[in-house]
């Protein structure tokens, strides 16, 4: 051992039992018993001068006032630099603390820098194994029949909602589509644990929470047809969801613009005190946006009820997570802004189920954000824009396909539990299909909205620029009416 260090810790020795020595005996000058306790808990006795007289003397030792005793130095000395680092939050031998804004802090003589990663992932955590059995030992939340049959039930709905409408879109009948094919039971098994009194801010692959809530097959097919009846008036592409009445903000292209706006909505609850949260939507592309960060700082420091959930599901269109971030994950990422985080298998539907309705408790009951990363795989392509088998390999999309399929799965627990049958399979599907398809009929037949609702709902009056806007785009589309829709009303 070096000199100086064997110094340092004889003269720290010496100077633990000086000190003690002197507080025994000023703690009993100070107490007018011949006892006087210090509980565990309790403010410790006052000793030396009083707080007054120490501000008349000029003691300006505030939250930065560090000290440590190394070396030679008198047993007083110690003593009293010992008493001061008691106070201060410094530690006896030789080491040092600081009372920082935010936390204690102490000091090391090592240089560690701290590694990029945990040697070992995060683990996942996981309900149902592949085969749809509960895996020994797991805690999750109980469902009931009539809820575990509903989950299926939409589960299948917006399955078959996706393949419909994707044909539609190939059939030129609409102009896009976005299926959720692989995370049926993310959008079903969260939407089941929320209430309706929790505002939900999507992103674009959340249909389900909507169908959920309530949203009809031609409340659906009214969107993607942008007729009349749709709640945008025609103004938003397919696929851009939103109802008032369900609390489902309206979905928004922008990558991560939705995470701010649902920590002020939480945030207005927490206000409030309503028993409600606010969850967000997002993809593993998401957490590369500024919007993402600058989302879980604000929520952390207002404490805001709400619940950030990301679908990783391995690819932003056509780029991978290996590309997109080298952290593990998004899950470590809510540690990094001090909130709770979970990682959770995306296509274990009862995983999810107790995830989320774990996650709302803590949000609501304690008035904390937390992070949900549920790890799933987009099987389908990213949208009809999209063709996946350019940049990701088939047999890998097949397998998830087939072997990790969420609805498969669960299937095979509530029909393990003797609640489902292969006809009630078979007469669900065909009541669906059949219900979508007289929806596509009905939302085809209907009238666009009238010209006059583009330029609305902006501004209390229509300023002059919109309406010579408007005057325009009058005359044109009568000197050039094979170029524009017949079945929009000038």
């Amino acid at each position: 051992m070096a000199p100086w260090r064997a110094a340092a810790m004889a003269s720290s020795q010496l100077a633990r039992r000086e000190a003690r020595r002197l507080l025994s005996s000023q703690h009993r000058r100070h107490c007018a018993a011949p006892a006087c306790p210090w509980l565990l808990g309790s403010a410790p006795p006052v000793l030396g001068p009083s707080p007054a007289a120490a501000a008349a003397a000029g003691d300006r030792r505030g939250f930065c006032s560090v000290r440590s005793f190394t070396g030679e130095s008198s047993a007083a000395a110690a003593a009293a630099a010992a008493v001061e680092e008691a106070e201060n939050g410094s530690v006896a031998g030789g080491d040092q603390a600081i009372d920082f804004p935010g936390g204690k802090v102490s000091f090391v003589a090592e240089m560690n820098f701290l590694p990029e990663s945990q040697r070992e992932r995060i683990n996942c955590y996981r309900v149902l194994d592949d085969d749809g059995r509960t895996i020994s030992g797991s805690r999750f939340q109980e469902v009931s029949k009539e809820l575990a049959l509903k989950m299926y039930s939409e589960m299948v709905t917006l399955q078959v909602m996706d393949t419909i409408f994707f044909e539609a879109q190939r059939q030129g009948r609409i102009s896009f589509y976005l299926t959720s094919h692989g995370e049926e039971a993310i959008n079903i098994a969260s939407a089941a644990a929320l209430t309706i009194d929790d505002i939900v801010l999507p992103q674009y692959r959340e249909p389900g929470v909507l169908l959920w809530r309530g949203f009809t097959l031609q409340e659906f097919a009214n969107q993607c047809f942008g007729n009349k009846l749709d709640y945008g008036k025609g103004r938003q592409m397919p696929i851009h969801y939103g109802s008032n009445r369900l609390n489902y903000f309206t979905v928004s292209s922008p990558i991560a613009t939705q995470l701010p706006h649902a920590v002020g909505a939480a945030y207005s609850l927490k206000m409030d005190k309503k028993d409600a949260c606010a969850i967000t939507y997002f993809g593993d592309g998401g957490t590369s946006e500024g919007d993402f960060h600058a989302a879980l700082n604000f929520a952390a420091v207002l404490e805001a009820p709400v619940i950030f959930f990301c679908r990783n599901n391995g690819w932003a269109i056509s780029t991978p997570t290996s590309e997109q971030f080298r952290s593990d994950g998004a899950v470590i990422r809510g540690q990094a802004y001090g909130m709770r985080s979970i990682r959770v298998d995306g296509n274990d539907a009862l995983a999810v189920y107790s995830a989320v309705h774990t996650a709302r408790e803590m949000a609501i009951k304690e008035g904390r954000p937390i992070l949900v990363e549920a790890l799933t795989y987009r099987v389908g392509h990213h949208s009809t824009s999209d063709d996946s088998t350019k940049y990701r390999p088939v047999d890998e999309i097949e397998h998830w396909r087939t072997a990790r399929d969420p609805i498969s799965r669960y299937r095979k627990w509530v029909q393990g539990n003797g609640w489902w049958c292969d006809e009630e399979e078979s007469e669900l599907r065909n009541n669906v299909k059949q219900e979508l398809l007289k929806a596509i009929q009905v939302a085809e037949r209907m009238p666009k909205p009238p010209l006059a609702e583009l330029f609305t709902d902006v501004y209390d009056e229509v300023p002059s620029n919109l309406r010579e806007q408007e005057r325009l785009l009058r005359d044109t589309i009568k000197k050039h009416p094979a170029d524009y829709p017949a079945d929009v009303h000038i």
